[in-house]
């Protein structure tokens, strides 16, 4: 390992002038120099390769770690572009010129051990420390944690001062400590102290476990137990954070519910279906925009309300009118309305699920250190809820749509007597209720696969959250919503999910004893009725 730290070393003195072209012939007798049977002479051929200022190193040595660095029989030097198939396209490694597709058969792989690869990785790493672009400084000093030996811990010392970016300071730094705690200095406990890094917490049990060195084990010891109550605050937040997402799902899936079943009085049996549709139209609306899944799932929303509501509007029309008043009658008709779109989506479409692409800006997650990430479609869902939230408040408090939902809720004969269509605001209230359900199924589209029996999940839940917060009341549904997001995750992971939910049942149903009309009652002369 010494030669190799040595030219390490002098591969940093040199990479300033990594610009300056050397001529070809240079350049192949370093790639030539890779092509020897001995492991040993090719570790040291890659750190000659490494310092030798030849701005195509790095494309060299990539190619080396990824096997496409070969050798054609007649000594030319390529590197292979794609290796599928029996004639594989090249380019020349030390042009880049398209030389075509050469048969596989004519190729020698340039062949590396684990040690080599470890070799090349550190020095990608270093390399990358000296670029512009500051995502690969901060990719390179997270490669570097807990790969630092005795003369790349020097050569961090002094770079950590040049480094301008906090982040690479912080990675190089942890990098640094890892390595001397390694070595047994003490100060690098202080260092490590509160981190939660994988490898500094493996670091730092490696030395409590030390019995030679007592006193550094019991630093680690206490910084251990430090960074164990961090652990458990990261902990808490991640289950909070998803009980919030889970939370945000079920006010979407449930607060259309608790409007036509305030104003109404209907049990709709059908509203999971309401949901399906919605997931089903951001699909269909993927099939018809192909390649733009972000596109496809921002016209999704007022598409997935449309289809929704419309449905929920002949459904009104078409049965739940003639059933006013019967609510055992209306609970089979919807539970039938429920059974017939679960066919009519498995006959038409497919009785199998579909995938529905998130897009790239939903993707991924956002760190907020080591131990918690949140990801970024559930954040972008729980906006989204809070948003359909507001605009339902908006819609009943300042509307004259509103105006009338309230008045009907509070009292229907009165608000007959004053000259509302208690007819005309059931059919736009069940079309409003069904329109946010199909907003419910766009966002889920983003959690989980899209299929006929994906409404039969939430359908449960939104009847628990509306009989928790209070029929009829929009902020009571938000606030049982989100409780029951909380508490079901809370109890999930050590009662599983099962036993979760029937604990979460039992809650409600003993909470309902003690307060029937739940959290926020309504209110008007109708609300004990």
């Amino acid at each position: 390992m010494k030669p190799l730290l040595a030219c390490l070393l002098l591969f940093l003195t040199w990479l300033p002038s990594l610009s300056i072209a050397e001529e070809d012939v240079r350049a192949g007798a370093l790639l030539e120099a890779l092509d020897v049977r001995s492991f040993a002479d090719k570790g040291e051929a890659i750190s000659e390769l490494a310092i030798s200022e030849d701005p195509r190193t790095r494309y060299w040595l990539n190619a080396l770690l990824d096997g496409s660095l070969q050798r054609t029989h007649e000594g030319r030097f390529v590197v292979v572009l794609n290796n599928r198939g029996r004639s594989w396209p090249v380019e020349d490694a030390l042009t880049q010129e398209d030389l075509g597709e050469i048969s596989r058969r004519e190729l020698n792989r340039i062949s590396i051990n684990n040690s080599l690869r470890n070799q090349i990785r550190s020095l990608i790493a270093v390399a990358d420390l000296y670029s512009e672009d500051l995502s690969l400084r901060r990719a390179s000093a997270e490669r570097l944690v807990g790969e630092v030996d005795e003369a790349l811990a020097e050569f961090l010392a002094e770079h950590i001062e040049q480094e301008t970016d906090r982040r690479v300071q912080q990675r190089l730094s942890l990098a640094l400590a890892i390595y001397q705690l390694e070595q047994g200095e003490l100060d690098a406990v202080a260092e490590l102290h509160g981190s939660l890094n994988t490898d500094a917490r493996i670091a730092l049990s490696r030395a409590a476990a030390q019995e030679e060195n007592p006193l550094l084990a019991q630093e680690a010891q206490a910084a251990l137990s430090a960074i164990e109550q961090r652990l458990k605050m990261n902990r808490t937040a991640e289950t909070l954070y998803f009980g919030l997402s889970m939370g945000s799902v079920l006010v979407l899936a449930a607060i259309g519910l608790a409007i036509t079943f305030g104003v109404m009085g209907v049990i709709n049996m059908a509203h999971g279906e309401l949901i399906m549709l919605g997931a089903y139209t951001t699909w269909a609306m993927q099939q018809l925009l192909p390649g733009q899944p972000g596109l496809a799932l921002l016209l999704s929303i007022p598409a997935g309300f449309m289809v929704s509501g419309l449905v929920g509007i002949a459904m009104e029309r078409g049965v739940i009118q003639f059933l006013k008043g019967r609510p055992l009658e209306t609970l089979l008709a919807t539970f039938g309305i429920s059974l017939m779109l679960q066919q009519l989506v498995r006959t038409v479409i497919s009785p199998q699920n579909r995938t529905v692409v998130t897009p790239e800006w939903m993707s991924g997650s956002l760190v907020v250190n080591d131990a918690l990430s949140l990801t970024l479609n559930r954040l972008y869902i729980m906006a989204f809820a809070l948003l359909v939230f507001m605009a339902l408040i908006y819609i009943l408090r300042r509307t004259r749509l509103g105006l009338e939902v309230r008045a009907v809720t509070q009292n229907r004969a009165m608000a007959r007597s004053m000259g509302i269509k208690a007819t005309r605001v059931d059919m736009m209230t069940f079309g409003l209720g069904s329109g946010v359900a199909g907003l419910a199924g766009v966002a889920l589209s983003q959690l989980t696969n899209v299929g006929p029996n994906l409404g039969q999940a939430y359908i449960i839940d939104s009847f628990m959250v509306v009989v928790f917060g209070g029929v009829g009341n929009l902020w009571g549904t938000l606030v049982a919503g989100m409780s029951l997001g909380i508490i079901n995750q809370v109890i999930e992971p050590w009662a599983g999910a099962v036993v979760a939910k029937i604990l979460v049942l039992v809650f409600i149903i003993l909470f309902i004893q003690k307060r029937p009309r739940g959290l926020f009652p309504q209110k008007g002369r109708a609300a004990g009725d």
